[in-house]
């Protein structure tokens, strides 16, 4: 039977500098999802690459003193490597330089054009150099790019446009009879009610002001504007030919099922480029997932702000699979995530090194402590044995149900919930007290034989996040992969099979305040400018309120307080008093809107931990639902604080 194809791409990097973690974290979850749909036996095509045309190019590759070639060929190498480095399994890394992609493009723009699709005209307007994009004053959010938040400066000059109103129609019926096509559904919302909806203006799809793109050959003048260029690779990167000569890889795997993407960019993938193929008469892609950023704990990554983490540094200290855990592990569906040093150690500490590692080097050492490393099925089981199977078996089910609906970090805890479940099945089991009875060695067996089969599972589901480390485990325990058509029983490993000898190490657990000396070590901070007069002792100033009815420790207890850990903030729209936070408590992201805009800017709260009301019943404010509150203190003058731990405590945590 022939397999059924899987296309799915992330978007082309840019090649203006060295790709962040944030920036990496989606290749790496590309791959996750690639590296999952092939044990689920599709046939996968999986295409990266880089975006490498436009004024930004040109200016940086000037300020550099090379061609922009030259520039765009050490960068292209240099995220090349990164996606290397981070062992991603794509099967075909595009660059927007390529001779066969230029050529196509410059096709599609003529047939676009023919077709009367694209007209001659001029745009004045207001220009956003790194973002290449032209605005209007009403689209301007406090006269800045509404998607970068940088400046903008007047221009003119000669252009083509695209006539978007001409499929618009076409595309709103596309996305309310698709409700799939664009996920989240709040990126969805966010495209009809902000764009679609109150009508699309003809879209600018050539330059005359600079020269580093690629030629319109009828009209030399012009080069290509670099989102008609960037998007088409998506097809051209499969043989596709818009004489009609199109490669059989184009027909085999157009229309991709999956075009990965940051939130920032869905615009360009939700409107323009489906447009762009109606003109082509292709079929739509089946899906764009828009997913979120991956924050430093003081905000967004910039490297204006000094607050930049890259893969390969992040590499050496943790090791790549450690990092993709990490990156996808730590962000959500649909809300930001956050990364930091000090979490990154402790969820090593704990899930890699604790939870995972040695549950293994357990697993192993008594193996060969009591029966010389051989592992038999003696067949000796209690009830606990049972519940531990099905409790196993269950897994695999819920994890294709997470990948499928692409909640890759709930996959990755329900496979670790294997591990875990094994580690109770030692507490319950006690095999240092079993093999203290001779009586009891063939219940001993059965047991240790129940944790290296369990083991294997959970091994081979870690497979697509966790690729190395899938194979040092089965490696140690001598024993191939096991695939997921054959997860729906327990008890496949060989009985009379040996693990290692010398169980390996998978994670090390690394001391807190040592990764942190490095990291400052190789990131000096600068310091801080000294105060031109010393401050004074604040006064011990105390506030009386008036006293409120007393209550009783029942009515105290109704209240369900809980430390939150804030990983998102931005500014309520219009209004004065607001911010609208997403707080991490538990294993679940809440949004909360609090009164506090006076007093904190949104950066300035990422990544603290605040105490939180949990079970306040939901309201709505300025639009918003809040589904708690974040505890604050107030003095005298007005003055407000958010209370946070003295120490610091985990997400969740009750306050009592």
């Amino acid at each position: 039977m022939e397999k059924q194809k899987y296309y799915i791409t992330t978007a082309i990097a840019y090649t203006s500098g060295k790709p962040h973690i944030g920036n990496t974290y989606e290749i790496v979850l590309a791959d996750a999802i690639a590296r999952f749909k092939r044990q689920q036996g599709y046939d996968v095509r999986f295409q990266t690459g880089t975006d490498e045309h436009g004024q930004k190019i040109e200016l940086k590759a000037a300020e550099a003193g090379v061609t922009p070639k030259e520039f765009v060929d050490s960068v292209a190498g240099e995220i090349k490597g990164i996606w290397d480095l981070m062992n991603t399994s794509y099967d075909k890394f595009i660059r927007t330089t390529d001779e066969d992609h230029e050529k196509q493009v410059r096709k599609i723009f003529r047939k676009m054009y023919a077709k009367g699709d694209i007209y001659k005209g001029a745009y004045e307007g207001l220009y956003c150099t790194p973002c290449e994009s032209f605005w209007t004053e009403s689209q301007l959010v406090d006269g800045k790019c509404p998607d970068c938040g940088r400046e903008v400066k007047p221009a003119k000059e000669e252009a083509y446009f695209f006539r978007m109103s001409k499929y618009a129609d076409r595309l709103i019926e596309h996305i309310n009879s698709h409700p799939e096509f664009i996920q989240p559904v709040s990126r969805k919302n966010e495209m009809m009610n902000n764009f679609l909806l109150p009508g699309l203006q003809d879209l600018c799809v050539s330059r005359t002001s600079f020269k580093w793109g690629i030629p319109v050959d009828f009209d030399p003048g012009h080069v290509v504007y670099v989102w008609l260029d960037a998007l088409t690779n998506y097809i051209t990167g499969i043989g596709y030919d818009c004489d009609g000569e199109s490669d059989e890889m184009f027909s085999r795997y157009w229309p991709a099922d999956l075009h990965l993407i940051g939130k920032d960019i869905i615009r360009f993938h939700t409107i323009y480029w489906p447009i762009f193929l109606m003109s082509l008469d292709l079929p739509l892609p089946k899906q764009v997932f828009g997913h979120p950023w991956l924050l430093q704990g003081d905000g967004k990554m910039s490297k204006s702000r000094g607050n930049v983490l890259y893969a390969d540094e992040l590499v050496d200290f943790f090791g790549v699979d450690a990092v993709r855990y990490f990156v996808l592990h730590e962000m959500p569906f649909e809300n930001d995530g956050v990364i930091t040093w000090e979490l990154m150690v402790e969820r090593l500490n704990s899930e890699l090194a604790n939870t995972m590692g040695n549950l293994v080097n357990r697993t192993i050492s008594m193996s060969n402590k009591y029966f010389g490393g051989v592992v038999e099925n003696k067949g000796v089981s209690e009830p606990v044995d049972e519940e531990l199977k099905s409790f196993i078996l269950a897994v695999p089910k819920r994890t294709e149900a997470k990948m499928d609906e692409l909640r890759v970090a709930d996959a990755i805890t329900e496979v670790f919930s294997i591990f875990k479940r094994c580690n109770k099945y030692i507490d319950e089991t006690m095999p240092w007290a079993l093999a203290k009875d001779e009586t009891k060695q063939d219940r001993l067996a059965t047991v240790l034989y129940n944790l290296v089969e369990g083991i294997v599972i959970g091994a081979s589901l870690l497979r697509a996040f966790m690729p190395d480390t899938t194979d040092r485990i089965l490696a140690q325990l001598n024993v191939v992969e096991r695939p997921l058509s054959q997860m729906d029983s327990f008890g496949l490993y060989p009985s009379g099979n040996k693990v290692t000898a010398r169980p390996e190490i998978l994670f090390a657990r690394l001391d807190v305040k040592e990764v942190l000396a490095r990291v400052e070590a190789l990131h000096p901070a600068e310091p801080e400018k000294a105060q031109e007069e010393p401050k004074s002792e604040p006064e011990d100033l105390a506030v009386d309120m008036e006293p409120k009815p007393e209550i009783t420790y029942d009515d105290f207890a109704k209240l369900q307080l809980q430390v939150g850990e804030v990983v998102a903030c931005e500014a309520v729209k219009k209004s004065r008093k607001l911010l609208c936070f997403q707080v991490k408590v538990g294993s679940r992201v809440r949004q909360i809107v609090s009164g506090i805009k006076a007093y904190y800017a949104p950066e300035d709260l990422i990544g603290k931990k605040v105490m939180v009301v949990t079970n306040l019943k939901p309201a709505k404010l300025a639009g918003l639902v809040s589904e708690g509150m974040i505890l604050s203190a107030e003095d005298a003058d007005g003055n407000v604080c958010v209370m946070v731990p003295e120490k610091d405590m985990p997400a969740g945590a009750e306050i009592c």
